[in-house]
């Protein structure tokens, strides 16, 4: 299956759906800020201990250093948040510059209606200006 003819062009960068190998060059533009949504217990795990079987745990991985503005909105089951490793690595990578919302902050009040994306996009919109989201640079499922 060809995800460029299936998915198509978004936003005039081409799709991503394989990792790039080391000496390939990457394709897609610089973006102006990330937003890990939802942030899984999987996904925060993975990402905090540097595992790296995704495409989309890749980019957060290899942006994590850079100065380029990460967003995570953690949304994991109740007994899972009590989880020690979880807790750790929620601080492991605040201090390593992550913006995390509220762990939950994503639930909607009736299981039948959307995620409360406002939540993610006022915490975009606080950004200064050099890091400010206009678009999605890359889209990535639930790692």
């Amino acid at each position: 299956m060809d995800p460029h003819r299936t998915v198509g062009w978004h936003d005039g960068a081409p799709v991503s759906y394989r990792q790039r190998h080391p000496d390939e060059p990457g394709s897609l533009p610089r973006a102006d800020a990330i937003a890990v949504v939802p942030a899984t217990f999987n996904t925060i795990n993975k990402w905090a201990t540097g595992i790296n079987d995704s495409l989309a745990l890749g980019i957060l991985n290899e942006s994590l250093g850079t100065g380029l503005p990460i967003i995570a909105s953690p949304y994991v089951k109740p007994v899972l948040a009590r989880h020690p490793a979880f807790d750790a690595h929620l601080r492991l990578l605040t201090d390593h510059g992550v913006r995390l919302t509220p762990t939950q902050a994503l639930r909607p009040s009736q299981d039948d209606e959307p995620f409360r994306w406002q939540v993610i996009l006022d915490v975009l919109h606080e950004l200064p200006a050099s890091g400010r989201a206009v678009g999605t640079a890359a889209n990535a499922c639930d790692l």
